[in-house]
């Protein structure tokens, strides 16, 4: 099977109900193919000679896709723009930035390709399957794109507080699409890791040039240099970890929940998570409004919360507890807090199949459905395409199963 063939094969609409309606904020839609959100909209900031603080916008969207969302410029030019394959039009004034929550749900098309005829129908019965059971609310693979070949989370070490550990997976760990020179500063890294001074003089400028530096000042100070981190990457690994976790949690409680007759998985790059395929009636309530919180020493768990003893197992497992879940010696970067519905229910969910164009005697499967944001569309054709048989492992009960 192929996913994103051509770009045309993954369409993302972002659905918000917001309407001009006067004020100082220009609202625009933003339509683009093979750009990232923030290349995209580095190109209109340049055309436009605009200041990037006036300019906010809700989500990230796939390059490797057709995709159509929204954004806003303070006091913007009302007019419309077309840069390469970039296109941006004008839809009036409004009276506050658009941000992510603004963004009610994303509508999605997407094309599955190379299909043999023989797959269709379980196709169509794991379909079947989400409509009646919905859909496990997981971080798919895209969250956790700082997570090198190693398989190991920066954020774990930095909570362990080892340091010099993370730094050396932030820095120095490859990753499958590192370009030429990446690997060549990883190299060096690694070949002069602890000669400071040496490994300086044979970097290039750039951001671990200036962290090697603070170390040949400061050579044993590694919490110093990962504070020095870049803070989107510091929020990357936080939140890269923080979902594995999470992942973890919700992976628990469907195989202490669920019969394994009631089980299939899925496949990440972490290992496989459970995926429900039925439910009892009497559970139907229950996994529609199960709500698990993103694990961190900021909660304070009233010590009857059903999700408790499932955070503490997965954590215990990872060599951790909830009260360790934040960075030691420092204030700054810290876990989100919050709240993530376990179970999402497409919406308008359905699938039309038809001879593949782009694949001689192959079938293509299309899939229509709105997701809430925040939300993977991959999950559902992970979920729909992957047809595993049930797990064979008996459901767990005291420790989680390693997703």
């Amino acid at each position: 099977m192929k996913i994103k063939q051509l770009p045309e094969d993954f369409i993302v609409e972002e659905v918000t109900s917001v309407t001009p309606s006067g004020g100082p904020f220009a609202y625009y839609r933003l339509d683009k193919i093979g750009w990232t959100t923030p290349d995209a909209l580095n190109a209109v900031r340049r055309r436009w000679d605009i200041d990037g603080r006036r300019l906010s916008y809700g989500g990230l969207k796939d390059r490797h896709a057709k995709t159509s969302q929204h954004f806003t410029i303070y006091h913007g030019p009302t007019r419309n723009l077309q840069h390469e394959r970039v296109t941006v039009t004008y839809l009036g004034p409004v009276a506050e930035p658009f941000t992510a929550q603004q963004i009610g749900a994303n509508r999605f098309t997407i094309t599955m390709r190379a299909i043999a005829a023989g797959q269709v129908p379980g196709i169509r019965a794991a379909i079947d399957e989400v409509h009646a059971s919905g859909l496990p609310n997981y971080f798919d693979d895209q969250r956790f794109g700082s997570v090198g070949s190693s398989q190991e989370f920066v954020a774990k070490e930095m909570v362990r507080g080892n340091f010099e550990a993370a730094l050396k997976l932030a820095l120095a760990s490859p990753y499958e699409f590192d370009r030429a020179a990446q690997k060549r500063e990883k190299a060096t890294l690694l070949e002069h890791w602890g000669d400071w001074p040496a490994c300086k003089a044979k970097l290039d400028r750039g951001h671990a040039r200036s962290l090697v530096d603070y170390l040949v000042h400061h050579p044993t100070d590694f919490r110093g240099a990962v504070a020095r981190l870049k803070p989107e990457l510091q929020g990357l690994y936080l939140s890269a970890y923080q979902s594995h976790v999470w992942n973890r949690v919700l992976a628990l409680w469907l195989t202490q929940t669920l019969s394994p007759d009631r089980l299939a998985r899925i496949d990440l790059h972490h290992g496989h998570l459970p995926v429900p395929t039925s439910l009892p009636e009497e559970l139907v309530a229950k996994w529609e409004s199960l709500q698990l919180p993103l694990p961190s020493a900021r909660l304070k768990p009233d010590v009857t919360a059903a999700w408790l003893p499932l955070t503490e197992a997965v954590l215990q497992d990872e060599g951790l507890a909830l009260a360790t879940m934040k960075i030691p010696g420092l204030q700054k970067p810290f876990f989100s807090k919050g709240d993530r519905k376990a179970c999402v229910r497409p919406q308008n969910l359905e699938a039309k199949d038809d001879a593949d164009d782009q694949n001689r005697g192959r079938r293509k499967v299309i899939l229509r459905f709105e997701l809430p944001r925040g939300s993977y569309a991959t999950m559902l054709v992970k979920r729909v395409a992957q047809l595993h048989a049930r797990p064979p492992e008996p459901a767990a009960t005291s420790s989680p199963p390693v997703p």
